[in-house]
Order: C-alpha cells, then sequence, then structure tokens
C-alpha cells in the first residue's frame, strides 16, 4: 500500500533547508552536509570508497540521515535501494526538484 503524503510550502522549505549544526551529516572524508542540495553536490564528488563506508551493507547512513533529520521518508526510502553515488545523487537531485515545484 502506497501512503500519499501532501507537502505543504512551508515543508517544502524546510525540508530544503539547512539543518542545524549539529544535526550535520559527517562524511567518512571529512566533509559535513547541512541541506539536500549539498548531499547531492557530495554525492558526485565523493569517492566510491566513502560511499560505500556509508551505505554498505546495514549502514545506509544516507538513508537514515534523511529520515531522521531532514524528515523525508520517501527519499529515505529511495536512497535506501540505491547501489551507487550517481543512483544515489540523481533520487536526491529528483526530490529537491520536487521540493523546489512545492515552493
Amino acid at each position: 500500500m502506497v501512503k500519499i503524503v501532501k507537502i505543504s510550502k512551508e515543508e517544502a522549505k524546510r525540508r530544503l533547508g539547512d539543518v542545524p549544526d549539529d544535526k550535520r551529516f559527517w562524511c567518512h572524508d571529512g566533509k559535513n552536509i547541512k541541506n539536500l542540495r549539498e548531499l547531492r553536490r557530495a554525492l558526485i564528488d565523493v569517492s566510491d570508497e566513502t560511499f560505500h563506508y556509508h551505505s554498505g551493507g546495514e549502514r545506509n547512513d544516507f538513508s537514515k540521515w534523511i529520515k531522521e533529520v531532514v524528515g523525508d521518508e520517501k527519499l529515505a526510502n529511495e536512497l535506501s535501494k540505491v547501489r551507487s553515488r550517481i543512483q544515489a545523487s540523481q533520487a536526491v537531485a529528483a526530490r529537491i526538484s520536487f521540493l523546489e515545484g512545492k515552493t
């Protein structure tokens, strides 16, 4: 069963905005990420090693951060299924575009 959630303009802006400093995503390579746009850029730029460190096995760090900090369960679910940083970047880019359309 698919759950459809309406996203308000305010919620879309919140999801696109910066997270609090103490909730930033800290990459294995030292980068820190404060919003979806930075995540998209980081996924393009990080090494495959760093991507797999955060997404290999049971980790799913990117997905967990999106769900728990950004509050976007749909994107979190998509990221939990991707197997490459390019796929992850594309999923984040598509979600950014969707959210920008709501603002």
